[in-house]
This record gives structure tokens, sequence and C-alpha cells, in this order.
């Protein structure tokens, strides 16, 4: 059956893939990308791909946009849009710890609550949120990433409680380490604002972590998969390895010494 789908941070990565997928199957897409170049380029790559999308300027850092957005009535929402910001948590800055919780969850929540009320009172719809491996387990220097992440597994799993009974179901996805560009930009965003001669902690080169990085293909058949569907587990993490990798952390943080 068809669905109107809208799905936030569209421009790129597992967004786009899922949009234009989602799209061929024969689903009512509304793309949001965060700038007006990206929309015209995204309107590009669907027709390039021979489908249509419907594509929207959301910047979650810009009301009017958040409002435009949430005037949309769709039957699942897809939070995926998101930014990392390496740097020890004692040197980041204010401002892009700000930045980074506006964009990935305060931005996001105030989506949720201008759309998600018209779930409840037709009593039917999803919330899909797109959280990461770092939403279970912590990476040293992207402890901020980590913590917009963790932030999004409280809010939607006391969202699935509370919006079960009325009809909406809630999900996340948790994409491990995939190469979409954006490890490789969370990685390199420090060197505007990082000082090796007065932080406090130096931070690493990140190069070894983001090698081997993993086809985004298979997140994004995952997404394409259950966005859609009925019934599927609450959460959905790849690549399949990494759901043993989260589960042993999880075990360990009640038996490591401080």
């Amino acid at each position: 059956m068809s669905q109107k789908i809208l799905i936030t941070g569209a421009s790129s990565g597992f967004g786009r893939g899922a949009a234009i997928a989602l799209a061929r199957l024969g689903h009512t897409v509304i793309a949001a990308a965060e700038t007006w170049p990206q929309v015209r380029t995204l309107r590009e790559d669907a027709a390039k791909a021979g489908v249509h999308l419907e594509v929207i300027k959301l910047n979650l850092l810009d009301p009017i946009d958040i409002a435009h957005a949430g005037s949309f009535d769709p039957d699942v929402l897809v939070l995926n849009a998101g930014v990392m910001e390496g740097g020890s948590v004692v040197d980041i800055p204010m401002q892009r710890v700000r930045e980074s919780f506006d964009i990935n969850v305060f931005g996001h929540l105030q989506l949720v609550q201008a759309i998600v009320p018209k779930m409840v009172a037709r009593k039917s719809g999803k919330v899909v949120w797109t959280s990461s491996m770092g939403g279970i387990l912590v990476v040293p220097f992207l402890g901020i990433y980590c913590a917009t992440k963790h932030a999004i597994e409280a809010i939607a799993g006391s969202m699935k409680a509370e919006l079960e009974p009325h009809g909406v179901k809630v999900a996340t996805v948790n994409p491990g380490v995939f190469g979409t560009g954006f490890n490789d930009t969370g990685a390199e965003s420090h060197v505007q604002w990082y000082d090796p001669q007065t932080a406090v902690v130096p931070t690493p080169d990140f190069g070894d972590s983001l090698a081997g990085q993993a086809d985004p293909q298979e997140m994004i058949d995952a997404m394409v998969e259950i966005i859609p569907a009925q019934t599927h587990l609450y959460r959905t993490m790849r690549p399949l390895a990494t759901i043993e990798a989260a589960k042993q952390w999880q075990q360990t943080e009640w038996s490591q010494n401080a």
C-alpha cells in the first residue's frame, strides 16, 4: 500500500538513498534538504533516477522551515538529518554543542510536535528516528554526537510507550560506520576551532578509524524495508556485526571499574 513519507536529511547518504528507493516503490515521498542548492540537486537526482520526489528546504535551525515542514501530514515521519562534531568534551566549543543538539534533537522534536498530533487524531502513523550505534555505546572524541543520539534513544523510547495506545508506532534505525561521507565530515569538523597548543586533551588522528567503512546500501535497504512496514523490530541496526558489539558494550558498563 502506498504511503506518504516525509524524510529529513534527504540530500545525501541514507536519506537520499531511502527517499529515491521508496519513491521507486510507489510511495509519495517528501524529501527535505538543508539548503536550496541541495534542494535543486536532489530534484535532479530524482529525475535521473526516474522518480518523483516532493523536495522541500528544511534547515532545522530555521523556525520558518520547521513550520513549513510541520504543515505536512505524512503517514510516516523519518527523522534522519544530523550533524557530527568531533573533539573532546572538555574542549569542544559550547556553540558547537548547542548546534548539535539543536539540529539532531530539538529541531526534530519541534517537527514531531507539529506532525504527530495529526497522527494521534487519526489513530495511525509512524515515527522513525535515525539514531546511531553511538546512541547505544560511546565513541571517544565523539561524545557530544553520541550524547545527541543517546537523547534520541530516550525520546524515542518514551514516545513508543506514550503513542502506542493511540495507534502511532515509533522505531529507531541505528547505523554503524558506513561510507556515506558523514563520518569523514565529522572527523574533520574540529579543525575550524581546534588549537593543539591550547587543547586540554589532544585530539587524535581519526584516519585509521575511517578505513574500511561499510557499504551504505546495507543500511538503505534496511530502512526501505522497515519504513513502510506494518510490523518490524523497534530497533534496526546495521551492519549486522555491530549488533553484537553494541550488546557487549552495554554489558561491560555493568562490570568495568571507573
